[in-house]
């Protein structure tokens, strides 16, 4: 394979993307030089990205605001889901943590993934940094 390297820094990256470009319009067959060229780049590049740029799992709160707004929605339909407005605006001001009932009701009501909601956060009382889990 012509001209393969690790990617270890950012010019590298810019290199291996400018390289594996060049495949998008014409994608090579797979098994063939240029096919295997493409998958090498594409799996250095990922792996590039994977250390460089990781994706960081969303905060559930700012995942319920953000739905919120997209979908036109107020504190009183959150309300509605919990069954209580002062639950609604203690989860959105972070003074009280998401219970598995909550979780369960907005995964069935307005489709959040669970494996979202269920992430460790901090609360607005966590003066010392510390991750609440919900109980």
């Amino acid at each position: 394979m012509k001209n393969i390297r690790p990617i270890k820094t950012q010019d590298d990256y810019n290199w291996a993307i400018a390289e594996i470009t060049h495949y998008f319009d014409n994608q090579p067959e797979p098994g063939t030089p240029d096919g295997d060229r493409f998958d090498v780049l594409a799996t250095l590049i990922e792996a590039y990205e994977d250390e460089h740029y990781p994706i960081v799992a969303p905060d559930p709160v700012a995942t319920i605001v953000a739905h919120m707004e997209m979908s036109g929605l107020t504190q009183k339909a959150l309300a509605e889901v919990f069954g209580s407005a002062p639950r609604a605006s203690e989860v959105i001001s972070r003074k009280r943590a998401l219970t598995m009932d909550m979780v369960y009701k907005l995964v069935q009501q307005w489709h959040i993934p669970a494996e979202v909601l269920i992430q460790p956060y901090h609360l607005a009382n966590d003066d010392e940094g510390r991750v609440r889990r919900r109980e």
